[in-house]
């Protein structure tokens, strides 16, 4: 849902307090941001990115401090999109946006009012028509059409899709949709968490660029590092050991840099208050044994004692190393030497045009394959299909009878959000001890296993996934997006681990540094259908080609 609210020239942030029971998130923090900064929002899962933004639109009360932002409108886009009145048409939603017709029929209602009306009371009303007169003009409400006209021009969106119900849309097209929307509506700051997640290469291009001239401040939380640092000009880091928020100028790489910079200058500044405090420490020992008569020692004793007191306040704290998941995906069984076939099908949703034609292919055991294409042309059903999550309309998919298959859904749809981690990952042969310790793996300690699904962060949910797809030991994984929502060091474990895993794989996923990593051997390019051996330069072609159709 994109939320709307009045707030500032510049962001400034004030001795920020806030813990959720004994978990503390924000202790005495402070940062300011200027008019117009472009600002990547980075630090490690649960350290209180999207906290950040739900306090800034006000939806999370903070338990002293405060952040002050003065008469501006934020666009927020939420991590999971999430589209009311679902049987609109994706025009209308993004028309939506400008309350135009709303504030039209609001100042027919007032003229009205006022005309029959007089003396305070009248005047009053006046006042509201020229709020209303301000808020038409903010929305330029004589151009608004040719605006509309040209963001859906500019953002490629075609008239099939503006007919389309939002209920119909794939994942992709959503946040197509949704970003459009939220930059029709003339935000003049915006919040975007992960705003990259299953855009397609041109969309993400015209998005880049958009925001690079975007009059307005910026934050994004964001693990795509390439976009960050297209983009941004500083970094706000949430820092979980400590609980502040310091701001870097710079772009990503830049800021990494700064903050190694600073790891290693803290480091040997408590390595040198250790020294300090073991030789204070013994001093101290020492003097508490030496015999009562000897005077010098014993007030040189506690002299130290309340120097050392003073150096174990002032020690610093150390940059804490966090995990990484560890993922070893093994598979039960060798494969079938052809796991699967496609064989001519044709596919099409009710009412729409189809999405294949006669559309065939042979995958081989321990291939990687790519399916690309732009967003809406059926990759996601694609790979339901293979699945069985849907059924062609005509030809059919042959399995080999050692194929055994594992499926991660680009929407975590296939978690039950009712259920707790643990209910989630049950599975056959193992015993609630072990199925704990392999939880572990992916950073799910005590009793984080009795969460229920519905309150995890997206991240979360798709270590959860990550998790179940291990446990099945399957030799042929489908997956779709895999690395939405995982942090940049989480996607370099997982790319390690498919690459080295001895079984075929079936992928959509619009993240080019990703697939180079896995050692891709072929494509297949929607909607088109061709297949073609991988190549970087190909896959490139083919992103601009189906632009053009």
């Amino acid at each position: 849902m994109l939320k709307y609210i009045e707030v500032v020239i510049f962001m400034k942030g004030s001795n920020l307090n806030l813990s959720f029971g004994l978990e503390q998130i924000y202790v005495n923090a402070n940062f300011q941001l200027n008019d117009f900064d472009k600002v990547g929002v980075v630090g490690v899962n649960g350290a209180g990115k999207t906290t950040l933004f739900k306090v800034i639109l006000k939806e999370q009360e903070l338990d002293s401090g405060k952040i002050k932002i003065v008469n501006k409108n934020i666009g927020y886009l939420p991590q999971e999109i999430i589209l009311e009145n679902k049987d609109i048409t994706v025009f209308e939603y993004i028309m939506s946006a400008r309350p135009i017709d709303k504030l039209n029929k609001k100042l027919i209602e007032l003229y009205n009012e006022v005309a029959i009306t007089s003396g305070k009371e009248q005047e009053i009303i006046m006042k509201k028509i020229s709020k209303v007169q301000a808020e038409l003009e903010y929305y330029d409400c004589y151009n608004a059409e040719n605006i509309l006209l040209e963001l859906i021009s500019d953002m490629q969106i075609d008239f099939e899709l503006l007919d389309m119900r939002l209920c119909d849309l794939s994942g992709g097209q959503k946040s197509k949709v949704a970003f459009a929307h939220l930059l029709y509506s003339k935000p003049e700051i915006l919040l975007l968490d992960e705003p990259t997640n299953h855009l397609d290469v041109t969309t993400r291009e015209f998005i880049t660029n958009y925001l690079k001239k975007y009059k307005g401040m910026v934050l994004i939380i964001s693990h795509d590092v390439d976009f960050l640092n297209k983009i941004v000009n500083k970094i706000l880091y949430v820092n979980k050991v400590n609980k502040s928020l310091t701001v870097y100028d710079g772009n990503y790489d830049v800021y990494k840099k700064k903050l190694e910079d600073e790891k290693e200058f803290q480091n040997r500044l408590i390595d040198k208050q250790e020294k300090e405090i073991k030789e204070l420490q013994e001093f101290v020992e020492k003097a508490k044994k030496a015999s009562r008569t000897n005077h010098n020692l014993k007030k040189m004793g506690k002299d130290r004692e309340i120097k050392l007191a003073r150096k174990l306040e002032e020690l610093g704290t150390r940059e804490r190393v966090y995990r990484k998941i560890r993922l070893n995906i093994k598979p039960n069984r060798e494969g079938s030497k052809i796991p699967l076939k496609v064989n001519n099908i044709t596919f099409n949703y009710p009412e729409k045009d189809k999405l294949y034609n006669n559309l065939s292919f042979v995958i081989n055991n321990r291939e990687r394959f790519l399916i690309v294409g732009e967003n809406g042309v059926g990759k996601s059903t694609l790979l339901k299909l293979i699945v069985g999550k849907l059924k062609p309309n005509e030809g059919s998919i042959w399995y080999g009878s050692k194929t055994d298959i594992a499926y991660y859904a680009q929407e975590l749809e296939l978690l039950d959000d009712n259920k707790t981690i643990l209910e989630n990952v049950d599975t056959k042969g193992y015993s609630d001890k072990e199925l704990r310790t392999l939880l572990g793996n992916f950073l799910f300690y005590g009793d984080d296993v009795f969460k229920k699904i519905r309150v995890l962060s997206p991240g979360e949910k798709a270590r959860v996934t990550l998790c179940k797809i291990m446990l099945e030991r399957a030799n042929l994984l489908i997956l779709d997006e895999p690395t939405n929502h995982l942090d940049p060091e989480t996607q370099v474990v997982i790319a390690e681990n498919f690459k080295n895993y001895e079984g075929t794989i079936i992928m959509v996923s619009h993240n080019p540094v990703f697939t180079s990593h896995i050692d891709i051997n072929r494509m297949l390019i929607l909607p088109q259908g061709k297949i073609t051996n991988y190549s970087e330069e190909k896959l490139n072609y083919y992103y601009k080609l189906n632009t053009k159709n």
